[in-house]
């Protein structure tokens, strides 16, 4: 790292400083989830059922095979709307506050350090604002949300909903680590200016705070696989998916060790010369970083999205065939069909070449064009191959910023590679939503532009 870096750096950090990361990154979090939400109800998806949300505002855990209800989940969006722009305000007041407290002045930073945490703590106190205002209901849910997830029995049930939380969590796994770090820049001594790794035990703590996320998930994937109701080992492989983020996390923090011993043997100069891949441990971490990232790959596009692109094999369940007897409301998909008026509506038919075949009319609902997908699309097709596409590259670049730990937490490439992870997430979202609905079947119903239609999937006869 030569001088200019070290630069421009500094003034990164003085005009952006790691809190205003986490308040900025935790905004755009929920913004991302109320859009989330909106993309999936537009498209048709009916996210209560999916998900098993509860929408009614006595009770806030989740409910099985609850009807559609777009209206409830309209409302559930829009405050989550209204949430994020009044956070987006306190954000950007509180950091023009602290611009223009500080004017780009660096001995001024640490005396004006206080404005982001006087934010967070007004977030914190909204947060668990026992009135009711500020969308209690919204609040009191994700609440609980967050209590199932840490705390939930062994012999419970793991909800969808519970999943995609834990799993929007490991998106934020530096964040929390970022929280950490600010943490300890509060304390009398420290500025928001360094980054305080600790040094001794102290130095693994911040690695430990950062595979928290991973752990819930971990957890909840076990509890699955002991699940009465189990009959696969699916869990068990994807509780090896979380565990291995656990070496990458740690082997990160451990290269501080060979960092800090090559400053000893160079007068605690700054190194200049490139140690990376001379050492063995860091080998060994970007071999675990490699494992982790192709196989949550892997993971991702097989079982999250339920393509087929990565299968030697199409089962029925992953052409998106439901189980019979279920009834289901023909989904808009993605083919040159039209929907067919009432009138011209013939019976529906499951047949072994195509699990969708209408019945007393000369056209048929087509597989998609591009290979490897499934035939149940609720999304254009060009959505899927693109998000395989930046689901590989910004995987491969989460894992190689989990590195952070020997760099710098508050520099702005950091901030913008640990936006690209939450878009990521944010994209993974919709596809393992849909997918999701996909299995339940009729289950969890479908919305067509038609109300009065009255379709049915009528299951083949060589079904069992």
């Amino acid at each position: 790292m030569n001088g200019t870096d070290v630069d421009q750096n500094l003034i990164s950090t003085v005009s952006f400083p790691l809190p205003f990361h986490i308040l900025m990154l935790v905004g755009l979090g929920i913004f991302g989830w109320a859009m989330n939400l909106h993309g999936l109800d537009t498209a048709g998806i009916d996210v209560i059922s999916a998900m098993d949300l509860r929408t009614d505002g006595n009770n806030p855990l989740p409910a099985h095979h609850t009807p559609r209800q777009s209206s409830n989940l309209f409302a559930l969006y829009r405050a989550l709307y209204r949430i994020s722009v009044a956070y987006g305000v306190l954000c950007l007041v509180s950091w023009s506050l602290y611009l223009y407290a500080t004017g780009g002045d660096i001995f001024l930073v640490d005396a004006f350090g206080y404005i982001p945490g006087i934010a967070a703590l007004f977030v914190l106190g909204a947060l668990f604002c026992p009135y009711n205002i500020l969308h209690k209901t919204e609040r009191r849910k994700f609440l609980h949300a967050i209590r199932r997830c840490l705390t939930s029995p062994w012999d419970n049930p793991v909800y969808f909903s519970d999943v995609v939380l834990a799993d929007i969590f490991t998106s934020f796994s530096q964040v929390l680590g970022d929280v950490w770090l600010s943490l300890c820049m509060l304390i009398p001594g420290n500025s928001i200016l360094v980054i305080p790794f600790g040094e001794g035990w102290a130095r693994w703590v911040l690695p430990t705070v950062m595979s928290l996320p991973y752990l819930v998930r971990f957890r909840q994937c076990l509890i699955e696989y002991n699940h009465q109701g189990n009959t696969c080992n699916r869990p068990l492989y994807n509780a090896f998916k979380y565990a291995t983020a656990f070496p990458v996390i740690y082997l990160a923090a451990a290269q501080r060790i060979v960092i800090a011993e090559l400053r000893r043997e160079n007068g605690g100069k700054v190194i200049d010369t490139k140690w990376h891949g001379e050492h063995r441990l860091f080998r060994l971490w970007l071999l675990a970083a490699i494992i982790n990232s192709l196989y949550s790959f892997w993971w991702d596009v097989t079982n999250d999205w339920g393509l087929t692109l990565l299968k030697p094999t199409l089962t029925e369940e992953d052409q998106g065939r439901p189980s019979p007897p279920r009834r289901l409301v023909l989904p808009r998909l993605h083919s040159s069909t039209p929907l067919i008026p009432k009138d011209h509506v013939g019976s529906l038919d499951s047949t072994a070449d195509n699990p969708l075949h209408i019945v007393g009319h000369t056209s048929q609902l087509q597989l998609p064009r591009v290979p490897g997908l499934r035939t149940t699309l609720y999304f254009p097709e060009l959505v899927y191959p693109v998000a395989i596409i930046l689901n590989l590259l910004l995987r491969l670049a989460w894992s190689m910023r989990l590195s952070s730990l020997v760099q710098s937490h508050a520099s702005v490439s950091n901030f913008c590679l640990k936006l690209a992870e939450l878009v990521r997430r944010w994209m993974w979202v919709f596809i393992r939503v849909e997918w999701e609905m996909i299995k339940k079947g009729g289950e969890a119903k479908l919305r067509t532009d038609i109300d009065d239609l009255d379709y049915r999937l009528i299951p083949s006869a060589t079904t069992e």
